[in-house]
């Protein structure tokens, strides 16, 4: 009888482990273990890459909001951004969003350097001052292969001297 009921309690035990984790890791994927009130700003990227829902918005290294929503434009065919921001934080209007990776390859994510004008962007304003993501596949491949239109000039060049 001992038996089953200390069973019983270790499986109680660990199945409010699991809740817990379960519940910890809901929380940290749809970023809402933000403190404190935010707001919405929008930013227009030409190249988004690799910057999905949920995606951090740092500032001088620390997370200070999440990205909420990445869209197309059908338009002008950009990439626009809404990021949720603590609001604590008061950005000035002349604000610069970038995308950024941490590491080499690793995940990426929206810098904010803030700028230096007095007023500050209300909710629902949009950052104009963006930088798009850096595609290093066309950058490596850039070095390994140098570029092709170098290639064909210097060849039209050389026809040019050689006649």
């Amino acid at each position: 009888m001992k038996n089953t009921k200390l069973e019983l309690l270790v499986g109680l035990f660990v199945l409010l482990g699991i809740a817990a984790i379960a519940c910890l890791t809901l929380k940290i994927g749809s970023g809402s273990l933000l403190h404190g009130d935010t707001y919405v700003v929008e930013s227009r990227f030409a190249n988004a890459g690799g910057l999905h829902d949920g995606s951090s918005v740092m500032m001088s290294g620390v997370t200070v909001g999440r990205v909420e929503t990445v869209r197309m434009e059908p338009s002008d065919f950009s990439a626009i951004v809404t990021l949720r921001i603590l609001s604590a934080l008061h950005l000035p209007t002349d604000s610069m969003a970038s995308v950024k990776t941490s590491g080499l390859i690793g995940d990426k994510y929206v810098a904010i350097s803030p700028g230096a004008d007095e007023t500050t962007m209300k909710p629902g304003e949009r950052i104009t001052l963006t930088e798009s993501a850096v595609d290093l596949e066309s950058l490596i491949g850039k070095m390994a292969f140098g570029s092709v239109d170098k290639g064909e000039n210097s060849k039209e060049k050389n026809k040019g001297t050689n006649q």
